[in-house]
């Protein structure tokens, strides 16, 4: 993710200021760079984030503790659910078993430093500050990944909901075909418990190996099963006009109105890949088979509550930091944001094992 500042002479003016040896200057010029940094960092991490398409932010005061309603999302009165979530960032995410009541949800606090000498800013050098700028929306995007992929993929492995044909897999319209049919058996409406076609898989995530399979799509047959969920398969060519569209976008973003979406953690010996075989009790090598992640977005099954802060109103604070003395001709800034992940309803994840 590159972010760059644009190179006005406002901007210069207020870089400048920061690298100033009168202690007044720099601090009120410090300041009003955090004021402005805080809003880009977390539009930034809109924008970057894999996990924003799948999660849904439920804003809540700093200083509270932030609880869902879970009678709302299932439309029932009496029962329970597993949900999952994580109470430190970093750590297992682990299964809990709720009644139908208000479900307490852990946060904790995401942050980042960075600093340089100010000499580059007293010369201008908008390219450093935005470097440094960069450097703090990525340390804290990697963590938030990192830890809204982990509650998914865990809650995918103990869901029950993954298809694991066994060897001589490959990613077929066959696959995808039958993952589509359990979504809609597995999906059942809130109130009448019975399948309902307002439910559905919307998304899927997969490795670019598997999107470099569906681009192959434009100019070779496609498998598809006769009568087992592997072999024996005939070839059979996708339409014309299907073939002209994969060929002319370089790819389909789509195939049977389900979303396509490549992650470059996806795949064999890859990060997620790997977190998957930790969590998965079934058959599965990291190093041979990878796992396709379905979606049902229309769930709202992924959530994330995150601090509003009480004088911003922003979501990330950016703030000077203040460890630097004045020999060490350095300036400095810190930002976090507080947030927490849970999925309050498996039945909107679904997986895939390919080999």
């Amino acid at each position: 993710m590159k972010l760059r500042l644009k190179n006005t002479p406002e901007q210069i003016e207020l870089v400048k200021a920061m690298g100033s040896r009168d202690n007044t200057v720099a601090v009120e010029a410090n300041q009003a760079f955090a004021a402005f940094l805080g809003p880009v960092v977390a539009k930034v991490l809109m924008q970057a984030a894999t996990a924003s398409a799948i999660y849904t932010d439920l804003p809540f005061d700093e200083d509270d503790r932030p609880s869902i309603p879970l009678d709302l999302w299932y439309d029932a009165g009496e029962g329970y659910v597993t949900t999952w979530s994580q109470s430190v960032a970093g750590g297992l995410p682990t299964s809990t078993v709720e009644g139908f009541a208000e479900m307490k949800v852990a946060t904790y606090r995401l942050d980042s430093a960075v600093s340089f000498l100010k000499r580059y800013a007293r010369r201008g050098r908008l390219d450093v500050v935005s470097k440094a700028v960069e450097r703090m929306a990525n340390e804290v995007l990697i963590k938030q990944e990192r830890n809204a992929w982990a509650v998914a993929l865990k809650a995918l492995a103990e869901s029950g909901n993954v298809l694991n044909p066994g060897t001589g897999t490959t990613f077929t319209l066959d696959n995808l075909n039958k993952l589509m049919t359990q979504v809609k058996r597995i999906n059942r409406s809130y109130a009448g418990g019975t399948t309902t076609d307002a439910y559905g898989l919307t998304d899927l995530f997969v490795s670019p190996e598997i999107k470099e399979d569906i681009r192959a799509f434009a100019y070779q047959p496609v498998s598809i099963a006769t009568n087992t969920d592997t072999l024996p398969t005939k070839l059979t060519n996708l339409p014309d006009g299907v073939r002209e569209e994969i060929y002319r976008g370089a790819g389909t973003q789509e195939i049977y109105g389900v979303a396509i979406h490549d992650l470059i953690e996806l795949g064999t010996n890859q990060k997620y890949n790997s977190l998957f075989k930790e969590f998965y009790s079934g058959t599965f090598t990291s190093s041979t088979d990878e796992i396709i992640v379905g979606l049902d977005l229309t769930k709202d099954a992924f959530v994330r509550p995150v601090a509003r802060q009480a004088e911003s109103g922003g979501t990330f604070t950016a703030l000077p930091d203040d460890q630097f003395v004045a020999r060490s001709e350095k300036i400095g800034f810190y930002g976090f944001l507080e947030e927490g992940r849970a999925c309050v309803d498996s039945r909107a994840v679904h997986g895939l094992v390919i080999r």
